[in-house]
C-alpha cells in the first residue's frame, strides 16, 4: 500500500487516525500495532508472520542478554535477523553466481538452478536492522530492554517507516513508546511534512523517473551524449526526491501519532565531498553502519592501513544492502574509494579551492555513481558511461521529444532549486508577518494537495524507488 495512493490516502489513514484516537490511551499502542500489521499484510500477505517472528525473537533476545547471557542472547538476535536477511535477499544472488560459474565450467547443474525463486519481502533491509539496533543496544548496555510485548511490537511494525525508512532506533522513541503527547500543533506539522513529501514524489520524483526510465531504456545505438547527461541528471534527482519524500512523509506520519523521527536527509546534493554527502544521504544507515560495523571492526583505532580496510568493509556491505547485484556492490565500493582517497590527501585540497570547484567535483562523481545504482547489470552501465562521453551517436530528436516535456522540464528545474536550501531564505525572511507568513504557508500546502489529487486521480506513474530494497 503506497502513501501516494488513493486507498491509503482516503480509506487507511483516516479510518487509522480516527481509531487510534478513539482509542484509550492504554490501547493506542495496540490500536497502532493492528493498524501498522494490516498495513503490512495489504501488500505482503503471509509474510506479515515474518515482522511478527523477528519481534519475538528479538524481544526474548534482549531479555536473555539483561538476565546474564549477554553473548546468548546478542547471537541468537544477530543469527536470526542475518539469517532472513541473508535468505531472502541473497539466495538468488548467490545461486545465479554459482550458475554462472558452473556455466563457465560448463558444468550443469537443473537443481541450483531451481533454486533461486525466492520472493524479497518488503521492508526486511529496514526492519532488520532497526531491531539487531536494538539487541545490540541492550547488549552494550546503552537501553534497558522493553518487557511489554505490545510496545516493542509496535516499535518494530510501525507501518510509517516500516518499509522504507527511515531506520528509527528503539532509543529514538523509547519514552513516546510508553509516554506521548499529542497536540493539535504536532499533529498539523505532521500533515504539513506529509504533504511536503508527497509533493516531492507526485510532482518531482514521478516526472523525472519518466525521463530517467526512457533514456536509461535507450540502446547504446539510440542513446546521444545529450541524452545520456539528461537521464541522469533526471534519475540523481528522481532518487533524491523519491526517498526523501517518502522519509518526510514517514516523519509527518510519525507527528500524527505522537512521533519525532529522526531526519534522514539534509539536503546531501550541497555537499562538497563524498564524506560530507554521506553525512546528509540516507543519514540513519550512515549512522547505523558507523555506529554498529565501522566502529565494531576498528574504526581508526588500529591505523591508517585498517582504517581503510575498515571503510572498504563498510562500503562494500553497503552497496550490497542496497540490493543483491553486482552493480550496487561496485556502487558502494566506487563511493569507499572516494572517501579514502578523501581522507588520504583529496579532503585538504577540497577545503583550500573555491567551493564552488569542490562542489562540481561532489556533483559528479555522485551522478557517475548512479549509473551503477540504476543499471540493471555491469554491461548496461558500461554502455551508459560509453555514452556519457561518446559524440559519434546523433541526437534522436524524436526521442526527446517525446520524453522531454513541459511538465518533466518543469519538474527538473524545481528538482534542481530545490535540492538547494531555499527554505532558509522563506524561514529566515524577516519583512514577512507571521499572521501572512502562515497564510501563505498554508495556502502553498492546500495548493500542492491538490496538485497531489490531480496526479493520483489520474493515476500517473507512481513507483517508490526504495520498495525494493
Amino acid at each position: 500500500m503506497l502513501f501516494s495512493s488513493s486507498v491509503f490516502l482516503f480509506l487507511f489513514l483516516p479510518i487509522t487516525i480516527i481509531t487510534y484516537y478513539a482509542s484509550p490511551s492504554k490501547l493506542k499502542n495496540f490500536t497502532l500495532l493492528l493498524c501498522s500489521l494490516f498495513f503490512y499484510t495489504w501488500g505482503e500477505g503471509i509474510m506479515v508472520l515474518l515482522i511478527l517472528l523477528s519481534t519475538i525473537v528479538d524481544y526474548f533476545s534482549a531479555l536473555i542478554i539483561e538476565r546474564g547471557k549477554k553473548k546468548l542472547g546478542l547471537i541468537c538476535s544477530l543469527t536470526f535477523n542475518l539469517g532472513i536477511l541473508i535468505y531472502f535477499k541473497y539466495t538468488n544472488f548467490i545461486f545465479k553466481n554459482i550458475n554462472g560459474i558452473l556455466s563457465y565450467l560448463n558444468i550443469k547443474d537443473s537443481d541450483t538452478t531451481q533454486l533461486a525463486t525466492i520472493i524479497l519481502p518488503i521492508g526486511i533491509s529496514f526492519f532488520t536492522f532497526q531491531t539487531m539496533s536494538y539487541t545490540i543496544d541492550v547488549y552494550r548496555g546503552k537501553v534497558k530492554a522493553n518487557r511489554n510485548l505490545i510496545d516493542f511490537a509496535t516499535y518494530v511494525a510501525l507501518f510509517p517507516q516500516l518499509i522504507a525508512g527511515p531506520i528509527v532506533r528503539y532509543s529514538d522513541i523509547k519514552k513516546e513508546l510508553s509516554n506521548r503527547k499529542h497536540s493539535f500543533s504536532q499533529f498539523s506539522e505532521g500533515i504539513k511534512r506529509f504533504i511536503i513529501g508527497l509533493s516531492k514524489k507526485m510532482l518531482i520524483a514521478n516526472n523525472c523517473g519518466f525521463i530517467a526510465d526512457g533514456m536509461f531504456s535507450l540502446t547504446n545505438s539510440d542513446l546521444s551524449i545529450g541524452m545520456a547527461w539528461i537521464g541522469l541528471l533526471a534519475y540523481t534527482l528522481q532518487i533524491y526526491f523519491d526517498f526523501s519524500g517518502y522519509s518526510d512523509m514517514a516523519i509527518g506520519l510519525g507527528k500524527m501519532f505522537g512521533f519525532n523521527f529522526p531526519e534522514n536527509f539534509n539536503f546531501p546534493y550541497i555537499s562538497k565531498s563524498i564524506r560530507e554527502f554521506w553525512r546528509r544521504w540516507h543519514i540513519t544507515l550512515s549512522k547505523w553502519f558507523k555506529d554498529y560495523l565501522y566502529i565494531a571492526l576498528g574504526g581508526n583505532r588500529k591505523g591508517k592501513l585498517w582504517t581503510y580496510i575498515n571503510l572498504s568493509i563498510v562500503f562494500f556491505i553497503t552497496g550490497l544492502w542496497h540490493g543483491d547485484n553486482w552493480t550496487f556492490i561496485l556502487w558502494g565500493l566506487f563511493h569507499g574509494f572516494f572517501i579514502i582517497v578523501e581522507r588520504v590527501k583529496l579532503q585538504k585540497l577540497l577545503e583550500k579551492i573555491p567551493s564552488v570547484f569542490s562542489h562540481i567535483y561532489l556533483i559528479l562523481i555522485v551522478m557517475l555513481s548512479w549509473v551503477l545504482f540504476r543499471c540493471e547489470s555491469i554491461e548496461h552501465a558500461l554502455y551508459y558511461y560509453k555514452s556519457l562521453f561518446s559524440f559519434t551517436t546523433p541526437l534522436n530528436n524524436d526521442y526527446l521529444n517525446f520524453y522531454l516535456t513541459v511538465e518533466v522540464i518543469i519538474s527538473m528545474v524545481l528538482g534542481i532549486l530545490f535540492s538547494l536550501q531555499l527554505h532558509k531564505f522563506f524561514k529566515d525572511y524577516k519583512p514577512f508577518n507571521p499572521l501572512i507568513k502562515n497564510i501563505i504557508d498554508t495556502s502553498v500546502i492546500a495548493l500542492l494537495f491538490i496538485l497531489n489529487m490531480f496526479y493520483i486521480a489520474n493515476e500517473s506513474y507512481n513507483p517508490f524507488i526504495y520498495f525494493r530494497f
